[in-house]
C-alpha cells in the first residue's frame, strides 16, 4: 500500500467526529458572542451612564447602568427570536 491508501497511524479516539467538532465551534461562537455582548454593554452602558468616573457608583449611576443592561438584553433576546422565527 502506499501512503495515500493506507490507514492512519494515529487512532481513531484521538479524532474529533463531525458531532464533536460542532458541539465545540458552538460553545466557542456562544462565548465569543457572549464576550462581545458584554463588552458592547459595558462600552455603552458606561458611556450613557457614568458621568463622573470615581472609586464608586452613585445611587443614579447604578440605577441607570441597571436599566441599561436589562434593555441590552431585552432587546438582544427580542432580535434573536425574531432571526430565528424568521422565514428563510
Amino acid at each position: 500500500m502506499d501512503s495515500f491508501s493506507s490507514p492512519s497511524s494515529g487512532s481513531s479516539s484521538s479524532q474529533f467526529s463531525t458531532e464533536d467538532f460542532m458541539d465545540q465551534l458552538k460553545t466557542q461562537l456562544a462565548q465569543a458572542y457572549a464576550e462581545e455582548f458584554l463588552e458592547t454593554v459595558r462600552g455603552k452602558c458606561f458611556e450613557k451612564c457614568i458621568t463622573k468616573p470615581g472609586s464608586s457608583l452613585s445611587g443614579s449611576e447604578s440605577s441607570c447602568i441597571s436599566r441599561c443592561v436589562e434593555r441590552y438584553i431585552e432587546a438582544t433576546g427580542i432580535i434573536s427570536r425574531a432571526l430565528l422565527n424568521a422565514p428563510r
